[in-house]
């Protein structure tokens, strides 16, 4: 039996024992990792840039992109540096940090998710006061409540998770430090701790699907079925993905600890942590001709005066 005070390290999860495993999701995760990182930083300059992206809805999807740029990072790299040096080891500090950092963007991301749905739920079904409702103030207070509220469920929910003395040793059974599994080395009962927090993210989930409900209705009524089909093939993805995030979200922090084993909490952690970030970029843009456009106008610039810097190069040389 160990006490909190005395835990200088944890001990993270390995996905396998096997080195050539280890090295395999060490690529695995690289290459998903790349993919967020050049997915939602082309999103963040493409809308920071080009000034007829300067709308609410871009407004939203640019702070989206930002979140999902700091949320994979804040546990991908550590993995695969585990997984390439074959270790399991995090710091107290870098654990206490990590789960810091981790609830403060994943909590303003559900809150965002639930301003996008207010936004698009406004478009719809009230398009005539959408300026009134959504105008630049209103979406910067907007935004700015859903990061300052992620911090601070993020600080009130870590303090009092490391406040809480842990007698069952340091090994975490999952790939990162979150709540639920520091909690599972409590002495005490913590169902409560996580019952508030699934509470507080159903509400977001309630909220979200109240409004695409809304969304949908006003859709069904839309004369042109060419409209209709636009609107459904938009929307449906992003419900889609939303559903996805929270649900496992609600599910990891929810249930029971003897329901699951270990390649269960897995496969959840890595559906809300690691899939979100990587899928929004492509489920935002897929249909959406005119970030495309822009984006596709972005990246060629950029080719051609490349190109043309080396032309010069060359030709001085």
């Amino acid at each position: 039996m160990s006490n909190s005070s005395s835990i200088t390290h944890f001990l993270l999860l390995a996905f396998t024992d096997t080195e050539e495993l280890q090295l395999l999701y060490f690529w695995l995760f690289l290459g998903i990792y790349l993919a967020a990182l050049l997915g939602n930083g082309l999103i963040t300059t493409t809308v920071a840039c080009d000034h007829h992206l300067h709308t609410p809805m871009y407004f939203f999807l640019l702070n989206l992109s930002l979140l999902d740029l700091g949320y994979i990072s804040t546990t991908v790299p550590k993995s695969m540096a585990n997984s390439l040096w074959d270790t399991r080891d995090i710091s107290y500090a870098g654990c206490a940090a990590q789960l810091l950092l981790f609830a403060f963007l994943m909590s303003a991301e559900f809150s965002l998710l639930t301003v996008m749905a207010y936004d698009r739920y406004v478009a719809i079904c009230k398009p005539l006061h959408y300026g009134t409702l959504l105008g630049s103030r209103a979406c910067v207070r907007m935004a700015a409540a859903a990061w300052g509220s992620g911090f601070l469920h993020a600080v009130l929910h870590t303090a009092n998770t490391f406040s809480i003395p842990l007698c069952h040793g340091n090994v975490l059974e999952q790939f990162f430090c979150e709540i639920p599994q520091i909690l599972k080395l409590a002495c005490s009962d913590t169902v409560m701790i996580l019952a508030g927090i699934g509470r507080a993210t159903f509400r977001c989930f309630l909220f979200i699907v109240l409004s695409y409900l809304q969304i949908f209705r006003a859709v069904l009524r839309i004369p042109s079925e060419e409209g209709r089909h636009k609107t459904f093939s938009t929307s449906l993805p992003h419900v889609a993905m939303e559903s996805m995030f929270v649900s496992t979200v609600i599910l990891a922090y929810m249930k029971p600890c003897s329901i699951f084993f270990h390649a269960e909490d897995l496969v959840l952690a890595f559906l809300y942590s690691v899939v979100p970030p990587a899928m929004n970029p492509l489920i935002y843009s897929v249909r959406n001709q005119e970030l495309n456009d822009v984006v596709w106008k972005q990246i060629t610039g950029c080719f051609s005066k490349t190109i043309n810097c080396t032309s010069s190069f060359a030709y001085h040389s």
